[in-house]
């Protein structure tokens, strides 16, 4: 790249030519290097539009369409790559590069005018500048400790990754420049280009995790424990800094919610598309490029080879070892940043430098599709067994696992659980977690808390969840047991632990919290899309049914649970029954329901007029004698039957209802009818089904709560439970693995 010299220069041309001479002695013999004048009494508005001057002559002007240019060429080329499966690195590299020498910058008006020699000045010190803060942040988000608690597995093959991939490519590169005629450039840069192939970065895995929506997988929480050992950016000086900076709440969440956006969202894509700036394709010859393709593609043969050696002496399936050796050769920002530092001193060309980021964009272009073909974490939720209310036995213990993100919910869930009726002939497992966004952090965690464990006081909301729990398992004197557990993580991959607990605790129902708020007043004040987004991917995974839980605000003002454990007599429930598999896994939970002393639920059927000799009425008919015989003599179950024509007339129904109970549940599918299909396009929350998003509006008057079930999905007999890419027998914790009340104090965490 040329050296670019910047004179500050006033109007005096004696003093012009004396800084002008002092530059030129300063970088005599380096015949790249170049001066650059500029006047800093020049007056910004001297050149914009109105005064008929040139605005790409004021540096700020120029600084800002740059940046501009910068984010719309590589937001238009995201676009078009996301379809392919690429990460966002490749975008943000090649919009540097088609801006740059290799394709409009080659153009000299263009270049001259938008990427002139005294404008790159201005966007290399911000994108320098800005690198500083994202590893900074980076530093502010690692946890140093975490290296002493890395199991075994992690340490061996981050280790051997490191020695492997520093070792044979280095060797080989010393034997090709010893043994193959390339250019003295090529020969001088070819060591420290394969030496950069063992570079593993920590931030680097993170973030190609976290895109690739598998950081809270069995695999990602194994690449980056092993990323922690085969780390070479540990050097950097803006890196130390944040290290010694807490992680985690208080201080680093705090610095996160001020930093995050701007650095992620603004210096990080800038410093890869400046860096994009500087390649230039036309200084590449062919037999380079070879050279260079040779070195990279052994170095990544070498790095999948140690994760499967490696990886095969501790029992992992040779399938996840190479997912797991494309994972490890992720390249970005640190790798870069190593370029760039080379590149100015001398140590490579522009040549080399073009070479080296190319091959960044070409391994991660490659191995992105490839490891969302190889690897798909939902086959490890995949249950091959029914556990859903229906088919479970009347007296089996009932496992709930409930979600919550606010103390706000805490009303309702405890309504809910209370209502679902624990006794000594059927005892109720409440497994408990809590939701709480990572902040300050770059590593999820998933804790288990010991039942008698006490949490920090630094977090009230998690401490008000957890101690309503305990309270909840007291007052059911025996019949009900509560683990607890801490989800530290991004809603985009929270899903993954949601989803794993169920399976490991044979959850019978999973309850979700629904991704709005009501006040007291009925109206909304909170829509978290994350939450919604979350609810989705858990339909779409969950091995167990799912319930989306929705308190329109009636529990702000009087909590059921006490109204139950109080003198009022009844807390009514309504299961509104159209047909299919949803409908009669809510039928089954408030079955269980009515079985409570102060619990009345009714059965609303909507029939459909003229289909007395449809096989779906008659199964439905069956079905709810089955559960009529079930709860002959318990007058607190009622069964109500309503003939209607259409939709509107069910709805008209539903609207009659909508203050006679304090809950009311309903299916999320139903079969493809009349009654339900007039609702369907103007559904909102499709999560929610037709029927479930009705009774969810705002436009719909009613403070009862609403439970909308999912039932079970089963997967098809000829998939099979995928145990090579779930590693089911290689968790690094396996929650399952203890009893309630042997929860081990290294899996204790406070919040």
């Amino acid at each position: 790249m040329t050296n670019v010299v910047e004179v500050k220069v006033g109007f005096h041309c004696d003093e012009c030519i004396k800084k002008i001479l002092k530059a030129i002695k300063k970088i005599e013999g380096n015949k790249s290097s170049l001066v650059v004048c500029v006047n800093p009494f020049m007056h910004a508005y001297h050149h914009d539009i109105w005064h008929l001057g040139n605005p790409f002559q004021n540096p700020a002007t120029l600084f800002f369409l740059q940046c501009s240019l910068i984010f719309i060429v590589s937001q238009c080329i995201d676009l078009c790559l996301k379809p392919l499966g690429q990460c966002s690195i490749v975008s943000q590299i090649l919009g540097g590069v088609i801006l740059g020498p290799s394709l409009l910058g080659h153009n000299k008006y263009l270049a001259e005018s938008l990427f002139p020699a005294k404008g790159s000045t201005t966007i290399d010190t911000s994108a320098t500048f800005g690198v500083m803060y994202f590893f900074f942040t980076a530093g502010v988000k690692m946890d140093p400790t975490t290296l002493l608690k890395t199991e075994t597995k992690g340490v061996t093959i981050g280790l051997s990754v490191f020695l492997f991939t520093l070792t044979i490519p280095t060797t080989m590169s010393i034997l090709m420049v010893k043994y193959v005629s390339m250019d003295m450039s090529l020969a001088k840069s070819l060591p420290f280009i394969a030496t950069s192939q063992s570079i593993t970065a920590y931030i680097v895995i993170a973030i190609f995790l976290r895109e690739l929506q598998i950081l809270n997988t069995d695999l990602g929480r194994l690449a980056i424990s092993i990323a922690m050992f085969g780390d070479m950016h540990y050097v950097m000086g803006p890196l130390l800094l944040g290290l010694a900076i807490p992680e985690g709440p208080p201080l680093g969440t705090a610095l996160m919610r001020k930093m995050e956006t701007l650095t992620y969202g603004f210096f990080y894509p800038s410093y890869l598309a400046a860096s994009g700036l500087h390649i230039n394709i036309f200084k590449v010859d062919l037999k380079s490029l070879w050279i260079v393709c040779v070195i990279v593609v052994v170095a990544i043969v070498v790095k999948i080879c140690a994760v499967m050696l490696t990886g095969y002496y501790h029992n992992v399936s040779m399938k996840d070892c190479f997912v797991m050796g494309l994972i490890l050769n992720a390249r970005g920002i640190a790798e870069i940043v190593v370029y760039n530092i080379w590149r100015a001193r001398k140590l490579m060309t522009d040549q080399e430098f073009s070479l080296a980021v190319l091959s960044i964009i070409v391994v991660n272009a490659i191995i992105t599709p490839l490891i969302k073909f190889l690897y798909d974490p939902s086959k490890q939720y995949y249950s091959i067994t029914r556990c859903s209310m229906q088919h479970s036995k009347r007296e089996s213990k009932l496992r709930i696992m409930v979600c919550i993100h606010k103390n706000e919910s805490i009303p309702t869930m405890m309504s809910l659980l209370e209502a679902s009726y624990a006794s000594e002939e059927s005892n109720i497992e409440v497994i408990a977690l809590i939701l709480v966004e990572i902040l300050g952090r770059s590593r999820p965690l998933l804790v288990a808390h010991q039942p008698h464990e006490t949490l920090n006081s630094t977090s009230p909301k998690s401490t008000q969840i957890h101690n309503a729990f305990r309270q909840y398992a007291y007052q059911q004197k025996g019949c009900a047991k509560v683990q607890s557990f801490t989800s530290i993580s991004n809603f985009d991959t929270m899903h993954d632990d949601v989803c794993r607990i169920a399976l490991d605790r044979s959850a019978n129902i999973l309850i979700m919290p629904f991704h709005k708020h009501w006040e007291i007043d009925g109206s909304v004040v909170i829509i978290n899309r994350a939450i919604q987004n979350m609810n989705i991917k858990i339909l779409e995974r969950a091995p167990c049914s799912v319930g989306i839980l929705i308190d329109k605000g009636m529990n702000m003002i009087n909590s059921s649970l006490s109204s139950l454990l109080s003198s009022k007599p009844v807390y009514h429930v309504a299961v509104f029954f159209i047909g299919g598999a949803d409908d009669t896994e809510a039928l089954a939970y408030s079955s269980r329901m009515c079985r409570h002393k102060h619990v009345e639920v009714t059965i609303i059927r909507y029939i459909q007029f003229g289909s007395e000799n449809s096989k779906e009425r008659k199964h439905d008919s069956d079905l709810i004698d089955e559960y009529r015989c079930v709860n002959i003599g318990n007058s607190r179950f009622k069964i109500v039957e309503e003939v209607i024509r259409d939709g509107e007339e069910m709805l008209s129904s539903i609207r009659k209802m909508k203050n006679k109970y304090e809950l009311v549940i309903v299916g999320r599918e139903h079969p493809q009818t009349i009654l339900v299909d007039g609702f369907q396009e103007w559904s909102e929350c499709k999560e929610l089904g037709v029927v479930g998003d009705m009774l969810a509006s705002q436009d719909f008057e009613t403070k009862a709560s609403i439970l909308v079930v999912q039932q079970q999905r089963m997967i098809k007999k000829s998939v099979k439970h995928n145990k090579g890419s779930s590693m089911p027998n290689e968790r690094d914790q396996k929650v399952h693995d203890f009893p309630f009340h042997e929860i081990p104090r290294s899996g204790s965490w406070s919040v």
